[in-house]
């Protein structure tokens, strides 16, 4: 083959690749054609090694050639490249751009979980009456939580099915009651004693509408000389006015619990139907929201106060209970399964 021929195999190889490389569209197929007409196999690498068959004349005037032909298609594909880099950019700007004259999307307002709520006007109905909150561990005592309360060992309180024990004298505690020994073992010989205590307590119920294995309790406690079951019954029935409204009343009901004497269940008059009698009520005009009492005297003199001197009262409530009476909550699972449905319905009264 003589150095015309060649010639004219370059210039077509050239033509044929400038003609390809516009065609390409992406940069994966571009790498193809680079491999393709300027790779070690390429047929220009092929033209390159025919110069041995050449007079030796003609080897200079074919390596410029094929020089001039391989610069002209990289300068070819570099553009081409630039250019590929620049559509895919102007492309991806083009999806990711933002049209600053849309309205702006409002966010939703959060609002204070109704169970939150509920322990935090119940604190500050208490606060106003002079109470201090104290915190206890949620990882009580036998001793605490039992002995100290007057729970005997027989007590059905005990029970493995009641109570979740982590060792033969440690336990998740099943009340906030334990506060009532440790605060006064505390402030002794300090009068009077006002506080309330609000937690979490533990027990082994079966979750169902009305019963959770884990739930919030609050404790009060007032201690001092004088204190009668009329001391009790003012207090719980300013609390009852200032959570349910100024209309409401209470009512006491004899009851048993080992660190009161005497105990009551203490009903309000029926959210729903103001006491008429409903179905919520099974027709008596009073729902139970809490439990309370005497402090028993073997529960004053164990923490040291002298029982002959002094007296006082307890309670305790559950806000599980009151939230789902004032809301209207039929199903206490609903105040834990965050369930934006429910939560977005208090978002303006909360």
């Amino acid at each position: 083959m003589d150095i015309r021929q060649i010639e004219e195999q370059l210039r077509g190889l050239r033509e044929e690749a400038l003609s390809s490389l516009e065609k390409v569209e992406q940069n994966r197929l571009l790498d193809d054609w680079r491999v393709q007409y300027l790779g070690k196999k390429s047929p220009l690498t092929q033209v390159s090694r025919q110069m041995g068959a050449l007079a030796a004349e003609d080897r200079p005037v074919l390596g410029g050639l094929v020089n001039q032909v391989r610069d002209e298609l990289q300068r070819a594909f570099e553009q081409a490249k630039n250019q590929l880099e620049e559509r895919a950019m102007e492309a991806r700007f083009a999806a990711e751009s933002v049209d600053v004259t849309l309205p702006g999307r409002p966010r939703r307002r959060g609002a204070m979980h109704p169970l939150t709520r509920i322990i935090q006007e119940i604190e500050d109905v208490f606060l106003g009456m002079g109470f201090e909150i104290a915190e206890g561990p949620e990882i009580e005592t036998d001793r605490y939580n039992f002995e100290m309360l007057n729970v005997p060992k027989d007590h059905p309180a005990r029970d493995m099915q009641d109570t979740f024990y982590l060792t033969d004298e440690l336990l998740l505690r099943t009340q906030t009651s334990p506060m009532q020994v440790r605060t006064m073992e505390r402030m002794w010989p300090e009068v009077p004693v006002k506080v309330i205590v609000p937690g979490r307590v533990y027990r082994r119920d079966e979750d169902d509408a009305t019963h959770s294995h884990a739930f919030n309790q609050i404790e009060g406690l007032v201690v001092d000389e004088g204190i009668r079951m009329s001391d009790l019954k003012g207090t719980l029935e300013a609390f009852a006015k200032a959570v349910f409204g100024p209309h409401q009343a209470v009512r006491l009901r004899p009851s048993f619990f080992p660190f009161t004497e005497p105990s009551a269940e203490v009903d309000v008059r029926c959210i729903a139907c103001d006491g008429a009698g409903c179905r919520i009520c099974k027709h008596t005009g009073w729902i139970e929201i809490l439990g309370a009492g005497m402090v028993h005297p073997k529960v004053l003199d164990g923490a040291g106060y002298d029982s002959t001197r002094y007296s006082g009262f307890a309670f305790g409530m559950g806000p599980e209970r009151i939230a789902m009476l004032k809301y209207g909550i039929e199903d206490i699972r609903q105040l834990y399964q965050n369930d934006l449905r429910l939560l977005r319905q208090f978002s303006r009264i909360l």
